[in-house]
């Protein structure tokens, strides 16, 4: 059972989506994905079904503090910045994400999902720029990947792969051929933060010969591991 499932009964989003169980709020500098670079406002939900063996966020699996969707949108409000990130955890294992996401867009911020791949998100509202994982053998998940998702996304959607073996490289362009990723999607490889380098993998993406884009965590190179960044 994940610490999301375990979670007392008044974690469980309310009948309406109305709430939802929060870990933090902040603004910091996006590090990853098409809006790298950008001032961006952060609102991490607490939770998630999945326990990938690199995760960084294992802080948000249990604990935040539950919130109104309004009281949200004041935080977010105040923070001024037009880029919002909504993370985790896994967002979506809590059912009131979509109204968030939503409530987020009708406010007039760029918003951004990020999600694990391994919940339907179908019910994400189109304003929003979806960036999905595609879960690798070392995350210890892979078999969790929704691969139904992948016609849930828009063309400027993006998938994003962590890759921490040559395992996980071979496995992950096997993928990319497979459903003719690089041809549908934006597709970005990252090294595991400590794991493989940076250098194996550029170089592993360009004798690929595949379109593929190499990313590393920006927020990383700048702050190293302190949370809340």
């Amino acid at each position: 059972m994940s610490s999301f499932e375990a979670m007392p009964l008044d974690a469980v989003d309310a009948p309406g989506g109305q709430t939802l169980r929060i870990t933090e709020i902040f603004r910091s500098i996006q590090g990853e994905s098409d809006h790298v670079g950008w001032p961006t406002i952060f609102v991490r939900l607490t939770g998630c079904p999945l326990r990938c063996v690199y995760c960084d966020t294992a802080y948000a699996f249990t604990g935040g503090e539950r919130m109104s969707l309004d009281t949200i949108l004041e935080q977010v409000r105040a923070l001024q910045t037009r880029h919002v990130c909504v993370t985790g955890g896994e967002p979506l294992a809590q059912p009131g994400c979509p109204n968030l996401l939503a409530r987020l867009a009708d406010a007039g911020h760029v918003v951004s999902l990020e999600t694990s791949g391994a919940l339907d998100i179908a019910a994400v509202d189109p304003r929003v720029h979806v960036v999905m994982d595609l879960k690798t053998p070392s995350s210890g998940e892979v078999d969790r990947n929704r691969w139904e998702n992948l016609d849930c996304l828009k063309p400027a959607d993006e998938i994003k792969v962590v890759i921490g073996s040559r395992e996980d490289f071979d496995w992950a362009i096997a993928r990319v051929d497979e459903h003719r990723l690089d041809r549908r999607f934006p597709v970005l490889f990252s090294p595991v933060h400590g794991g493989v380098s940076p250098t194996e993998l550029a170089e592993w993406i360009l004798d690929s010969g595949r379109e593929i884009r190499f990313q590393m965590q920006l927020h990383k190179l700048v702050w190293g591991d302190e949370p809340g960044r």
